[in-house]
C-alpha cells in the first residue's frame, strides 16, 4: 500500500494515492505531504535554502542590515467569517510570517484577482477591511496589482500580499537553531479558524460562537525577542496546523520532539465541533497561533510573557526537543501511550485561507 493511501491521523484524507495524479489536485494545497513534495520541487528547480533555513519568509542581507522578505496568496471560501474576512486575513498572515521571521514588519503589496460579476459593494468592504488591518499592524501599502479574470477562472475575488521587515540585530529564529532538551510553546488554543470557517462555509447549525483567531502577532513576537528569553524558531500554525508545523520543524532540524497530548490547549467549542465533524484540531488551521522553541528552563517564562497578552489564550508548553534525530514527532496520551503525529498526504479543509 502506498503510504499516502494511508490516513494517518484518524481524521479525513482521501484514499487515493494522490502522489501519482498526473495533474494539480486540491490536496497540493491543502498544507500535507503532497503540497510539501511540490513545494519542495519549486526549491530544487529555483534554488533554496538549506533545511535548517527554511522559514515562513526568506532572511535576506542588505547593506549591512537584514530584512525578511515573505509572500503569500489567499483564496478562502467564504471571503467573510466570524472574526475576519480575506483582507484582514491576508494583512494578517503576511505580517504573520515576517514576525516569525523575527522581523518587524513595515511595507505591503497587494495583488487582487477579482472575477467578472463580482459585486463592487464587496470588493470595497475587502479593501476597507484591507486598509484597516494594515493601519492597525503599523504597516503600509507601497505598490499592488490587479487583474480581472472570468468568472469561470475565479469564483470570486483572490488575494496575494507580499511584505518586507526588518531583522534587528542578533535575532536569529530557524529550526537550525532547536536543540534537545528545548520546550515547545504554543501561544495559545489551536483550532478556531478552521473550525469557524467549517462551520460558516457549511451553513451548520451548530450552537457555537467559534469566531476565528485570525490576527497579528508582531507585537507578542516582539516583546518576547526583547525579553531576554533565548528564542531558537518560531513558526506560525496556519494550513496543516500544529501537527504540520512541528513535523517541519522537526525535519528541517533533524530532530525529535515528544508531545504531551493533554497539554495542547484547545477550546470547548472547537473539540466538540471537531468530534461532532471528525477533524482532528491537531491539523486545522490557525491564523493568529504560533509555536517556539526555547531552553527548556525558560520555557515557563514564556507562557507567563504570552499570557500577559491575553490570559483568554491559554498559552502552554506542550513538549520537548527529546534528542537529534530523523524529524519524528510522537504524541503521548495522559495514559502513557505513544503515537506517531504524522502530517496527513492532503488537506481536511481545502480553501481554509
Amino acid at each position: 500500500m502506498d503510504r499516502d493511501s494511508v490516513d494517518h491521523s484518524g481524521g479525513f484524507s482521501c484514499p487515493v494515492p494522490l502522489s501519482r495524479h498526473a495533474v494539480v489536485t486540491m490536496a497540493h494545497g491543502g498544507g500535507g505531504t503532497i503540497m510539501k513534495r511540490l513545494v519542495d520541487g519549486f526549491v530544487e528547480a529555483f534554488g533554496g535554502p538549506a533545511p535548517g533555513d527554511r522559514h515562513d519568509g526568506a532572511v535576506l542581507e542588505l547593506n549591512g542590515g537584514r530584512i525578511a522578505f515573505t509572500t503569500d496568496s489567499y483564496v478562502i471560501d467564504p471571503i467573510f467569517f466570524p472574526g475576519g474576512d480575506i483582507g484582514s486575513l491576508a494583512v494578517h498572515g503576511t505580517v504573520n510570517d515576517l514576525a516569525v521571521c523575527g522581523a518587524r514588519p513595515l511595507w505591503l503589496s497587494a495583488g487582487l484577482i477579482l472575477g467578472e460579476g463580482f459585486p463592487l459593494d464587496s470588493l470595497k468592504r475587502v479593501v476597507e477591511s484591507m486598509a484597516d488591518a494594515a493601519r492597525r499592524c503599523g504597516v503600509s501599502f507601497v505598490t499592488g496589482d490587479t487583474k480581472v479574470v472570468g468568472h469561470p477562472g475565479c469564483d470570486g475575488i483572490y488575494v496575494n500580499t507580499a511584505g518586507i521587515g526588518a531583522v534587528p540585530p542578533g535575532v536569529d529564529v530557524r529550526p537550525a537553531n532547536v536543540r534537545p532538551g528545548d520546550g515547545i510553546v504554543v501561544s495559545g488554543d489551536i483550532g478556531r479558524h478552521g473550525m469557524a470557517i467549517m462551520c460558516a462555509r457549511e451553513g451548520i447549525g451548530l450552537e457555537t460562537d467559534i469566531v476565528s483567531d485570525s490576527a497579528p502577532i508582531h507585537g507578542m513576537v516582539g516583546s518576547i525577542l526583547e525579553s531576554g528569553i533565548p528564542v531558537r524558531c518560531m513558526r506560525d500554525l496556519t494550513r496543516g496546523g500544529l501537527a504540520a508545523a512541528l513535523s517541519e520543524i522537526a525535519s528541517d532540524s533533524a530532530t525529535d520532539f515528544v508531545i504531551e497530548e493533554s497539554s495542547v490547549p484547545v477550546n470547548g467549542q472547537v473539540r466538540a465541533a471537531c468530534e461532532l465533524l471528525g477533524f482532528d484540531p491537531l491539523h486545522v488551521a490557525n491564523e493568529g497561533r504560533f509555536v517556539t522553541f526555547v531552553p527548556g528552563g525558560m520555557a515557563a517564562d514564556l507562557v507567563r510573557l504570552m499570557a500577559s497578552f491575553d490570559p483568554e489564550s491559554t498559552p502552554a508548553c506542550i513538549g520537548t526537543v527529546a534528542g537529534e534525530g530523523t524529524g519524528a514527532v510522537t504524541l503521548r496520551s495522559s495514559l502513557g501511550t505513544r503515537r506517531p503525529m504524522s502530517v496527513l498526504s492532503g488537506e481536511q479543509l481545502p480553501r481554509i485561507c
